[in-house]
């Protein structure tokens, strides 16, 4: 028998705005702090709930860790990435949940521990480490790195003097872990801060051995919808800085081979023109959207004062079927990615004094995959790393010769106890209900009989794609007869940028609707018994409207640092990310977009009812979706759960962040408990069914 749930206390307020009076018992946990002695007896009440309801599961739950932990190669190495006279890499090690970084001498020699991160936790004394970003100088004795220890995603800067094997300086702290860039004599470096809602607006140049106080501050966007930050030019000669609000971007260069230059703007920020740029040497490089380019244009801009758009030069024009994304420049080709047909791609550009040659696609074997750029620090070279997946291979990382397009294997990623001739990977189309086709790809067993039960997950925001790509840990279940599906739903750019507008803002409802239609797909076509649905922040989202939209639908649902009180954050400035997506969800203060997300906002559309299992996790220090959304949805819906209800669950990671905790094998750990919970649900397991 579980422990009774635990029932925060209620603390009522009213909050009245455009005419609307919406009642909230819970937003004492928002305006309590997190360390607040009843904040955190509810929280842990709510964990002792969870341990209560997963403890006659644990044993499936070890079970599934293991079967988890068999596919995994414990000591590993990641290919090895040249940069200047060393090549970088990445080990673990048999038993150590965090990477060790090291280096060796592209002309032979002896390997180099440059941090193992393992050995700097304990002796730290910290409960979880996360590098997020790291950079060797370009003489090769400096090597930086961003580390958090809290998941709060406030970093601090250090730099290790390979000569000595200790820190060169005292760490920078509360930096951002957008930016991380060494000037070209090896002596400075560029970082950014964030402004008090965590935002990054500054960006700083620090002379290497001096004091904090004499950094530089180089860049301010004072625009609070906005975000700065930036990143360094193939060639080695430009810090490239960026200001960046949802459908706007402007662009500044900074010569990094001047200790005392400063930031040139390039092209002026006009709203909803969007651009990224790469220095071509006598030439800027862009994509854009600019001039009814929906789906991105490639164009050339001369280097000159006053640069308009009426200087650029295309490259590769407006294909309202081909969007363009991203793009890497080397000296002899240039190497874009983009989307076609619902699939990644790459083309190959030839580069030459006079121009840039037509583009040549890059082709593979199968008819579904995802191909993307790797790590590229060699800017004269005829081979760029690439990395390629479907829904069945492990990811290969091939380089890809860039004048014949033939693709030589440097890695494939071990994955043992898998036999991919097992399994079969598909897609099929569902009928939104306004006409769309929504693709679902499929991956299972051949010898999986349908229906089987099916775990269908999604996200649907920021047009971020969930590309077919391998994971191992989707194994246990798919070896237990499980189907696992993926909807590309409107508001990721699967199908191009004209799919991510058709999932935002005034269209935001298309999301939830796609992903209900995809689940009724894989119900009606007798490839889904039981639906367990699954998102993640935004993809938190997903599940808290489609739960309220179709309760009955689903068997359970993982609620995973979910964006669940739309309202309450989006009109709180004060908080991380508010003010930089009003372009994303809209600026409730506008009745307009106020209605529109009172209509699906999940906290503020429960309602008396019948609930399916429901588990739903969150961590204290997460800055993205602060823990006390998930809590204040948990709380009201242990008040509107009728009889019949599945069982509700809150997680809260006390010392971990959006991504959950740092360690392999925590994570392993924690995927293994939602799967024995989804089993339990399916299976009829749970207390509540």
């Amino acid at each position: 028998m579980t422990s009774s749930p635990p029932r925060p206390a209620k603390k009522p307020i009213t909050h009245t705005l455009h005419g609307e009076v919406r009642p909230d018992d819970y937003h004492w946990l928002k305006t309590q702090s997190k360390a607040d002695p009843e904040v955190l007896g509810y929280l842990n009440a709510e964990n002792a709930h969870l341990e209560a309801v997963m403890a006659p599961l644990r044993e499936t739950q070890q079970a599934i860790y293991q079967e988890l932990l068999s596919h995994v190669q414990e000591r590993d190495d990641q290919p090895p990435v040249p940069e200047g006279d060393y090549a970088y890499f990445t080990r673990t090690e048999e038993g150590k949940a965090h990477p060790i970084f090291l280096r060796r001498p592209l002309n032979g020699g002896e390997e180099e521990v440059l941090l193992d991160l393992n050995a700097l936790k304990e002796r730290e004394g910290h409960a979880n480490v996360w590098v997020y970003d790291t950079r060797p100088s370009p003489d090769g004795r400096y090597w930086a790195y961003l580390l958090d220890t809290t998941g709060q995603e406030v970093f601090e800067l250090r730099v290790l003097d390979t000569r000595t094997g200790e820190l060169a300086e005292a760490p920078l702290t509360a930096v951002n872990g957008w930016t991380l860039a060494w000037g070209a004599d090896s002596s400075h470096l560029y970082y950014a801060r964030d402004d008090a809602t965590q935002r990054p607006y500054q960006l700083w140049r620090h002379t290497l051995s001096q004091a904090r106080e004499g950094d530089e501050l180089l860049y301010q966007e004072d625009d609070v919808t906005f975000l700065a930050g930036a990143v360094l030019s193939e060639n080695g000669d430009t810090l490239l800085i960026v200001s960046n609000a949802g459908i706007t971007s402007e662009w500044h260069a900074l010569d990094t081979h001047g200790p005392q230059a400063r930031p040139q703007l390039l092209l002026p920020r006009e709203r909803g023109v969007e651009y990224s740029v790469t220095d071509g040497g006598d030439h800027w490089l862009a994509l854009t959207n600019q001039g009814g380019a929906t789906e991105f244009k490639l164009v050339t801009l001369p280097k000159k004062d006053g640069l308009t758009w009426a200087d650029a030069t295309e490259v590769l024009p407006h294909d309202p079927q081909r969007h363009l994304t991203d793009m890497h420049l080397f000296a002899s080709h240039l190497l874009v990615s983009g989307r076609e047909g619902g699939f990644t791609r790459l083309w190959v550009l030839p580069r030459t004094p006079e121009g840039y040659g037509p583009p040549r696609r890059v082709e593979f074997p199968e008819a579904s995959y995802t191909v993307y750029v790797g790590p590229n620090h060699i800017f004269d070279t005829t081979s760029a790393r690439i990395v390629y997946t479907s829904l069945t291979r492990p990811a290969e990382h091939l380089d890809l010769d860039l004048n014949t397009l033939q693709t030589t294997l440097v890695k494939a990623t071990p994955v043992p106890n898998y036999d991919p001739s097992q399994y079969v990977a598909e897609q099929v189309w569902a009928a939104a209900k306004d006409g769309e086709r929504v693709p679902v790809s499929l991956v299972r067993r051949k010898d999986t009989a349908l229906p089987a039960p099916t775990l269908l997950y999604a996200y649907g925001s920021y047009g971020f794609p969930t590309d077919p790509e391998f994971r191992s840990a989707r194994l246990p279940l798919l070896d237990r007869g499980w189907v696992w599906a993926i909807a590309h739903i409107r508001g990721g750019s699967e199908l191009g940028r004209r799919w991510y507008e058709a999932g935002k803002l005034a269209h935001k409802m298309n999301t939830f609707t796609d992903f209900i239609a995809a689940a009724e797909h894989l119900k009606a076509e007798g490839i889904a018994s039981d639906l367990v649905a699954v998102g993640r922040s935004a993809g938190g989202l997903l599940m808290g409207a489609v739960v309220n939209l179709r309760p009955e639908l689903f068997r359970a649902a993982f609620v995973g640092v979910p964006f669940v009180d739309v309202l309450s954050t989006m009109l709180d400035d004060s908080i991380p990310l508010t003010t930089g997506e009003y372009d994303e969800w809209g600026n409730p203060n506008d009745p307009a977009a106020y209605a529109t997300m009172r209509e699906y906002s999940p906290y503020d559309n429960l309602k008396a009812g019948v609930y399916p299992h429901l588990f739903v996790s969150t961590g204290l220090n997460d800055p993205r979706v602060a823990y006390w959304e998930p809590a204040k949805y948990a709380a009201r819906l242990r008040d509107l759960r009728q009889p019949g209800s599945g069982t509700l669950v809150l997680k809260t990671n006390l010392g971990a962040g959006h991504g959950g905790s740092s360690g392999r094998y925590d994570a392993l750990n924690e995927a293994a408990e939602e799967y024995a919970f989804a089993l339990a649900a399916v299976e009829g397991r749970l207390e509540g069914q």
